[in-house]
């Protein structure tokens, strides 16, 4: 997954890390005993276990760069990621910028819907909408 979105979105070195955004009810799971981590401000050693499980976030050193998701900061997203963890096993998704390569972040919807048809994309949600190709 890291290499398809290095190459369908971001156009970069296959090298560069992405993190993970995890439930924080999942959070121990994936970094045992650590403090949550609200903003990736933090690296942390994957647990052994956990590794195979979020591969395309996960550094060359075994460490990521998480974010915690709560249902009080983020419902929406929480939610989604809830009903991957349900399908998948997995509580955890990928998580970048959105922005293609030597872009600013995307920062309306008129953005997003311009990065999406620049990029190989295949489905865009913002908020409860989803965009499709």
């Amino acid at each position: 997954m890291r290499d398809q979105v290095n190459s369908a979105v971001k156009f970069r070195e296959p090298w560069r890390p992405f993190a993970p955004a995890v439930l924080a009810e999942e959070f121990a799971t994936y970094f045992g005993p650590e403090p949550a981590v609200y903003f990736m401000e933090r690296t942390l050693p994957v647990r052994d276990e956990a590794r195979n499980l979020i591969p395309a976030a996960v550094h060359i050193d075994g460490t990521a760069r998480p974010q915690t998701v709560t249902v009080d900061t983020n419902p929406l997203f929480h939610r989604l990621i809830t009903r991957f963890r349900d399908r998948t096993g997995v509580a955890a998704v990928l998580n970048t910028s959105f922005n293609l390569a030597e872009e600013p972040i995307v920062c309306s919807p008129q953005d997003a819907i311009r990065s999406f048809y620049s990029s190989g994309l295949d489905l865009l949600v913002m908020g409860n909408r989803v965009l499709t190709k």
